[in-house]
């Protein structure tokens, strides 16, 4: 039963980096890590859960935020060392997946030697984390 968990290839903390890309437009809207429990607990529930190195703990994504992503479809690299996930970002406020108030994580670029921020803030961060 957890041989698909067993084709993984964890690095050396047991971690998979997991890329959560919205199903709709096809942004990539972050980047984040999977223990073997958290990619377990996502196949399960259909929302993302991913693991926390700085808390040391999973972290099922909207627990603070209200922003949960619903879980379509778990791919694999072909090297199986990097998993992609088909979300529908949604909750309080759909479509923000960062904790900044926007869209994507990925929302500056790099442009005449600096990083420039260049999509906008849907919500005051101050008002999604209590």
């Amino acid at each position: 039963m957890s041989a698909w968990l067993d084709a993984v290839k964890w690095d050396a903390q047991g971690l998979v980096p997991v890329i959560a890309q919205e199903q709709g437009s096809k942004d990539v809207l972050m980047f984040a890590w999977m223990n073997r429990e958290a990619l377990a607990k996502t196949a399960e529930l259909g929302r993302a859960v991913y693991f926390s190195r700085s808390r040391g703990k999973l972290w099922f994504k909207g627990e603070e935020s209200g922003h949960v992503q619903t879980v379509h479809e778990i791919r694999i690299d072909c090297d199986n060392d990097v998993v992609l996930l088909s979300v529908t970002q949604t909750g309080h406020e759909p479509g923000i997946a960062c904790h900044t108030g926007r869209h994507s994580c990925f929302y500056s670029v790099f442009k005449d030697g600096v990083w420039t921020p260049v999509d906008p803030v849907l919500k005051d961060p101050a008002s999604i984390y209590k």
